[in-house]
Parts: C-alpha cells; sequence; structure tokens
C-alpha cells in the first residue's frame, strides 16, 4: 500500500471522503489541494458501466479543451515530401520519415502527441510496442492520421489541448484537464468538454448506467469524488 507523508495527510483533510461534490466545488478543492512545488496536472477519472471484453461497448473519443492543457504541446508528425513541408510550415516540434522511426526505436520520445499521414503508418505500425503503451501511435479514430491538407488543422488542434480518451481493461477512463495553475472557470470549462465528449462516445452496446462514479485528482493530491448529476448535465450550450 502506498505510503503518503505528512504533506498529503493535511490536504487529505480537505475532502470529505462521504460526500460528493459539484464540479465547481471539485475543481476549487482540487487547486487548493495541490501542495508540491511543481505545477501538478488536474485529472478526470471516469468509471464506466460497460464491460470493456465487448466490442459493442468500447468507449473512445476526442475532446478538444477550450482552454488548452496549460503547457506547451510538443507535435511530431510523420511524414515525406509535401507532407513534411506543410507540417514544418505549420509548426510541428519534429517531422520525418524513416530516420523519425529509426530515433524512437533507439528511445527518444520527447514529443506529447504524434499525427501521421496515411501513407506512412506502415512504418511507424512497427512502433505501436512503444508508441500504445503511453497513447502516443497514431490512429484514424482519434483524427491523428490525417492528409497532407489536414496537417495544419491537426497540429492547431493538438497545440490547443485536444485530448484522447478511451477505456482501459478496468472499464475506467482516465483525462487530463489541464494544469493547477489554470483558473477555475477554464479547468471547469475543459472538464465540460470532456463531459461531452464522453457522452456522445456512449457506445450503442452500452446497457443500464452509462457513467457510475466521476472523480477529479491531481498528480499527488487525493480523488475527490463528483456529483454524477451535475457532472453529467454540464453543457457548453
Amino acid at each position: 500500500m502506498t505510503k503518503h507523508g505528512k504533506k498529503y495527510a493535511e490536504v487529505l483533510k480537505m475532502v470529505d471522503r462521504d460526500k460528493t461534490y459539484t464540479p465547481e466545488e471539485a475543481i476549487g478543492i482540487a487547486k487548493k489541494a495541490a501542495f508540491t512545488n511543481f505545477d501538478e496536472t488536474v485529472e478526470l477519472h471516469l468509471r464506466m458501466g460497460v464491460d470493456p471484453r465487448d466490442a459493442t461497448q468500447q468507449v473512445r473519443g476526442v475532446a478538444l479543451l477550450p482552454h488548452g492543457l496549460g503547457t506547451k504541446v510538443r507535435v511530431l508528425v510523420f511524414a515525406q515530401g509535401e507532407a513534411a513541408r506543410a507540417a514544418e510550415a505549420a509548426g510541428a516540434d519534429s517531422v520525418g520519415g524513416d530516420d523519425m522511426v529509426k530515433k524512437i526505436e533507439d528511445g527518444w520520445l520527447e514529443f506529447d502527441t504524434a499525427i501521421a499521414t496515411p501513407d506512412m503508418m506502415g512504418r511507424v505500425g512497427k512502433l505501436g510496442k512503444i508508441l500504445g503503451r503511453k497513447g502516443l501511435m497514431p490512429n484514424p479514430k482519434s483524427g491523428t492520421v490525417v492528409v497532407a491538407e489536414d496537417i495544419p488543422r491537426a497540429i492547431d488542434e493538438a497545440r490547443k489541448g485536444r485530448v484522447e480518451f478511451k477505456l482501459d481493461k478496468t472499464a475506467i477512463i482516465h483525462v487530463v484537464l489541464g494544469k493547477v495553475s489554470v483558473e477555475e472557470d477554464k479547468l471547469l470549462a475543459n472538464l465540460t468538454a470532456v463531459m461531452e465528449a464522453v457522452m456522445k462516445a456512449k457506445p450503442s452496446g452500452a446497457k443500464g448506467q452509462y457513467v457510475k462514479t466521476a472523480s477529479l485528482t491531481t498528480t499527488m493530491g487525493p480523488g475527490i469524488r463528483l456529483d454524477l448529476k451535475p457532472a453529467l448535465s454540464l453543457t457548453s450550450s
């Protein structure tokens, strides 16, 4: 069992373990409970009422955070020829083909999101074991495999705060909402965008209660349980 220090014990007192909080309350507590000397990440964790073993109940999608992640997103684009030139012109941090594949095979992973053109996927596929484990593998379903003319848009979305979510083997979805330093109203807007995206991604095979529990936490802080009714009612309209 993980041991926590005195600072964690102090911030834990801010959270009533028998209570659920409105999204606004939870965000406020999460910001106050951040006690480290670095800008912690605010995370959303959803326990879903679906079966991760059932192909008709998979939950996966993308949310565009209106206020970004609160940090610079390093974008890598796998492309060649005209597509590579388009990526460079659009401001990608790293662009390459076989050379970039080799570089990653040798251990380089200094990027936060990866985009690829369809013609590069045969080569990028060999990086599945490396990129897949870190959630960095380009995928058509998540909008990170795009044709040359869509590269500028994909890079722009990544820069603004494009986050992917996917059901894991334990039926939980983990999503980053931003940094603790981001203002409360902006974190709430980001949370709203994620909740809307998750609800829209409800699979046809889902039965019963779709979202069972929801909680917010920071990198080192305690979990804060959300009141499901207001959390599921969040809307940007």
